[in-house]
């Protein structure tokens, strides 16, 4: 049996996956298309994409499972393709379906899960049992797998993907089907394995990705279409629009007036949205002119668009036929 490798602990900046020019293709169907993207330590990516964009097979040539067409993979600094058995003992990887075997108990599993990986026997039980520990399975370890309810069987297929202490984590779809507290359950592991790990992670719930990642990255038709961080994408979010409320109703012509207000439209009595040029904000100057004309300022907020309206904004056209 060989050993495992060691792995000496990363620089927080030290890039852990590196991605460059992906590109996958069936004869003339194109499932991806010059695919990009470097992956630090410490780092939660959420991967989304509508169904057909290529999410699934970008995770699949990341860990290994899948070859690409064009393209090269380095995972800690492993070329993918050239030394596959180095680079996958940094990984760890939970498909859209959990790779689980229900009629052995989650400690037989864990325990062949840590054997595939490699881990030295004399190692095996402490690695499960840091598993189990983080991924809240310790009460449950006797108990059959095909007896757990859902959400556990997701911590089960965690369990494995972290069993021998990967560099990577990537997990597709970890939560789905899952109710909100299960949901909340695995919302949490994710967010105490990136203080380890680098986690990449794909989803179709948006406000999961507000809630555990640090960086965005939309797929669609095979292309990366957005890669930003959470701040970056919140700067997206901004609609360009102010909601402002005002004790007293100083009429459209005046907020016209003021610097950078492109168009105000009435909403009630005294509170109005108010467009505005990008590049000039003018919610100081509305504040200002609230306080010396006694507007009785009540209201002045940003208004910003959802993920939801951003995610479909960029994804609004119709997937392509060629898109896996």
């Amino acid at each position: 049996m060989h050993a495992q490798p060691q792995i000496v602990p990363a620089p927080q900046d030290e890039v852990l996956i590196r991605a460059e020019g992906l590109s996958r293709r069936y004869g003339p169907v194109r499932a991806l298309e010059g695919v990009s993207f470097e992956l630090r330590r410490g780092e939660v990516l959420g991967l989304l994409g509508p169904n057909g964009a290529g999410k699934t097979t970008t995770l699949e040539i990341l860990s290994g499972n899948l070859a690409p067409s064009e393209g090269r993979v380095w995972i800690d600094g492993l070329d993918l393709q050239e030394r596959p058995l180095e680079a996958k003992a940094r990984l760890g990887y939970l498909p859209d379906q959990p790779p689980l075997y229900r009629e052995l108990t989650v400690d037989e599993f864990l325990h062949f899960c840590a054997r595939l990986h490699r881990i030295p026997r004399r190692r095996q039980r402490e690695a499960v049992a840091q598993a189990k520990e983080r991924c809240g399975l310790v009460g449950v370890g006797r108990r059959l797998i095909g007896n757990l309810s859902k959400g556990y069987r997701q911590r089960v297929g965690i369990a494995q993907a972290i069993v021998h202490n990967p560099r990577v984590v990537i997990l597709d779809e970890p939560t789905v089907g899952l109710d909100p507290l299960q949901m909340r359950e695995i919302r949490q592991l994710v967010r105490e394995l990136a203080a380890e790990h680098t986690v990449l992670l794909s989803t179709h719930i948006l406000p999961e990705v507000q809630a555990v990642c640090t960086r965005v990255q939309i797929i669609h038709r095979g292309r990366l279409v957005v890669d930003e961080s959470i701040e970056g994408l919140a700067r997206r979010m901004r609609s360009g629009s102010l909601l402002l409320g005002l004790r007293r109703d100083p009429g459209r012509e005046a907020l016209l007036a003021v610097p950078g207000v492109e168009e105000a439209v009435p909403l009630a009595p005294g509170r109005w949205r108010v467009h505005f040029d990008p590049g000039r904000d003018p919610a100081e100057e509305l504040a200002r002119r609230a306080v010396e004309q006694e507007w009785g300022l009540r209201e002045l907020t940003p208004e910003r668009l959802s993920l939801e309206e951003v995610f479909v904004a960029l994804t609004r056209e119709e997937p392509a036929e060629e898109a896996a």
